[in-house]
């Protein structure tokens, strides 16, 4: 065979392959659980308000029905939010009734769109008044 059809086809195995890996890579990244992108209140975050609005944006929809999302102090429970069904896809969106001051834990808790995973997380904040 003349060498230019070998280095053509030596040249589109490596392409095959390295697609396929990348594939691999690919399907790995989506099989794992959502990752949060952004949240209200940050991490470590100090919020001051009446009402407070809490939510939970990730990088892919989450089910929104079969999410959580709640409040913890001391390791109890304080309040339950119920994630508003009309939020974008990817955010699970509540709102909630200002909390005295204090350290608090958002406890999320997601469901991936297939049903199979769950995949749960804390954000600690401070409430100032």
């Amino acid at each position: 065979m003349p060498q230019s059809i070998l280095t053509s086809r030596r040249r589109a195995t490596a392409l095959c392959l390295a697609a396929c890996g990348l594939s691999l890579v690919a399907g790995k990244a989506s099989a794992e659980g959502p990752r949060i992108v952004d949240s209200m209140p940050k991490a470590g975050e100090v919020i001051d308000g009446r009402t407070v609005g809490y939510f939970v944006r990730f990088d892919r929809p989450v089910d929104h029905v079969h999410s959580t999302l709640s409040i913890t102090r001391d390791g109890k429970l304080v309040e339950t939010l119920a994630p508003r069904a009309d939020s974008a896809p990817e955010v699970l969106f509540a709102r909630a009734p200002s909390l005295p001051p204090g350290d608090y834990t958002l406890h999320w808790q997601v469901k991936t769109m297939s049903g199979v995973d769950t995949v749960e997380g804390d954000i600690p904040f401070r409430m100032a008044r």
